[in-house]
């Protein structure tokens, strides 16, 4: 699955599975009571590289005793639902017109957001209230407060909505009110960005020679913050224990490696770790490619990408090709399944941008958690586990039909050779039923490695299958069995965690023994360090954010491979995320 959500999600429909559920209540992790000059909080590290600069923080709206605002008379109910109407329209709008600005993952966040501004469920609470008397602003309150209790209840993925809720209520109700748009300020100088948590409207539109660094108290490996920042390419840490307790203008030193923040530290310090982070900066500048370790080790570096301008982007890098194409954009908010003619023009795309090179494309990544309005999903009490990826072809075989008719279309009008794999698979019977029929179109079958047990028997697997990409970032949830949207497991969904890299390294040697390739392509290829650990575990090519590419072929062009499997061999012997992180730090440095 990919590393964030664009999930169409129709909030009508969110309360008829509430009565199902129940909440459960976790314990955060040990925050830091002090803040005192030196002051090291610990949090996920999720974008390396280091800054040090003072604290800004997101703008918010003045408090406003909403339940003191009086009813409006009845008459004057109908005009107050076009005003109301009429200010989430203007949101939605200008967050439309953001995403049209902007690129990548940036441009889908801020393009979901907008959609999310315009659903029908929380719009049409919010009128209700209006209908009985409630003023505009205290009807977006109510209405939004319903289904912020209602995702968080739910959990998993619709609770990452939850910041995205929020942000689109302080925006609507500023529109209302007359207000400047809440969210983050225009800093004088270079700045470090840090929040509880930051909504994708806050993050999609940073300037990075402003914004240097990002932390935030929640969020994961895999949240929008996280999304932006490695897109934007600054240092980033999340899940960040008694970061609350930093006031803004204080002075901090973020070590998107390490993952702490250092509040008011030692300033000839900070600026010796900044010195020489620019200088790792410069030559991962500086690196054009091939992807190969000291000693001429090859390993693929290729690029994660979701539509053409992001391949067009991808192909000024050095990336040697696409390791992912997440194919999920031209099939989410749409009414009706997009024809082959359709889907065929958008993967030419992708496939002209990196004309002679490897294409990896996924096929449709949605169902349960990203429902698809021509799909007729089932209600589920757990989506993570429910009908998602290859298996919501079970019920709609048409759709996977037509998307392998149009990737064989594109192909043929471009003259390229993509390789295709399926997400979610587990079973080798599955593997062999998707090979059988991506052949029977001239393509090239592969799956991701994203359960527990196609890691497993992934011997199994590769005797229908061409190569294997393994997707950490569900894995790490599914091996952990922990939601990768909670800020209070971030620890647990650490790509780093021996348990997961264990699993890597049995669907490497499966691989292997097969002869046949196998990569990454969850957000742990972003990782230089962990990158040379996959390198060392014998992973054959490694696919990241465009952003990410440079550092990665860098970092491996420093290390030799006997490096690389000393610290695969030191980390697996670890048993936590943190010793797995430092294991790897004394080998490679």
């Amino acid at each position: 699955m990919f590393g964030f959500t664009l999930e169409r999600v129709d909030l009508s429909t969110v309360s008829c599975n509430l009565v199902h559920m129940t909440a459960t209540s976790l314990s955060s992790s040990q925050v830091t009571d002090s803040t005192a000059s030196g002051t090291v909080l610990h949090g996920v590290p999720v974008v390396t590289g280091v800054a040090y600069a003072p604290v800004i923080r997101p703008g918010t709206l003045p408090k406003v005793d909403v339940g003191a605002l009086p009813d409006i008379a009845e008459a004057d109910r109908p005009a107050e639902k076009e005003r109301f109407g009429a200010a989430a329209a203007t949101v939605a709008t200008r967050l439309r017109e953001r995403a049209a600005h902007a690129t990548g993952a940036a441009s889908e966040v801020l393009a979901a957001t907008a959609t999310l501004a315009q659903d029908r469920g929380w719009l049409g609470a919010a009128e209700k209230r209006i209908s009985d008397g409630a003023p505009a602003v205290r009807a977006v309150t109510g209405a939004i407060d319903q289904f912020v209790d209602m995702f968080t209840k739910l959990g998993g993925l619709m609770a990452e909505r939850v910041t995205d809720l929020r942000d689109i209520r302080d925006r609507v109700i500023a529109e209302l009110d007359g207000l400047p748009e809440p969210g983050v300020p225009l800093p004088d100088e270079p700045s470090v960005l840090c929040a509880e948590d930051l909504a994708p409207a806050d993050t999609a539109g940073l300037d990075p020679s402003l914004i240097v660094a990002l932390a935030t108290t929640l969020g994961g490996p895999t949240s929008h913050t996280a999304i932006i920042a490695r897109q934007l390419g600054i240092p980033c840490v999340v899940a960040v224990a008694g970061l609350d307790d930093v006031p803004a203008g204080a002075t901090v030193l973020v070590d998107g490696t390490r993952g702490t923040v250092t509040v008011t530290p030692d300033e000839a310090e900070a600026l010796a770790a900044v010195d020489d982070a620019a200088r790792v900066a410069a030559a991962a500048a500086g690196w054009t490619g091939p992807g190969a370790t000291a000693d001429g080790h090859q390993v693929a570096v290729l690029a994660n990408v979701q539509d053409g301008a992001a391949a067009r982007a991808a192909r000024e890098t050095p990336a040697e090709g696409v390791g992912l194409f997440r194919t999920e954009l031209c099939f989410l908010n749409t009414d009706a399944e997009p024809t082959v003619d359709e889907q065929a023009q958008i993967y030419g795309e992708v496939l002209e941008a990196f004309a002679g090179h490897k294409v990896v494309i996924r096929t449709l990544d949605a169902g349960s958690d990203k429902p698809l309005k021509f799909a007729g999903h089932p209600d589920e009490a757990n989506p993570a586990l429910g009908v998602r990826g290859i298996r919501i072809a079970e019920n709609n075989p048409g759709l996977l039909a037509n998307q392998l008719d149009a990737i064989a279309a594109a192909a043929e009008r471009t003259g390229q050779q993509p390789w295709v794999m399926a997400p979610m698979i587990a079973t080798a019977v599955e593997a062999q039923n998707f090979a059988e029929q991506v052949r029977s179109r001239g393509l090239t079958p592969g799956v991701m490695i994203e359960v527990p047990a196609a890691a497993l028997l992934a011997d199994r697997i590769l005797e229908h299958v061409d190569f294997l990409s393994i997707g950490t970032n569900d894995l790490a949830q599914y091996t952990m069995a922990a939601d990768r949207m909670s800020a209070d497991l971030a620890t647990l969904t650490d790509p780093w965690q021996p348990a997961v890299v264990a699993l890597v390294a049995m669907a490497v040697r499966a691989g292997a023994a097969a002869g046949k390739p196998v990569g990454v392509c969850g957000e742990a290829a972003a990782d230089p360090l962990l990158a040379c650990v996959l390198t060392g575990l014998g992973v054959t090519s490694l696919s990241a954010a465009a952003a990410a590419v440079q550092g990665v072929g860098a970092k491996l062009a420093q290390v030799t491979l006997e490096q690389c499997r000393d610290a695969a061999d030191a980390v697996l012997a670890t048993a936590s995320a943190a010793e797995a992180r430092a294991a790897a730090l004394e080998v490679l440095g």
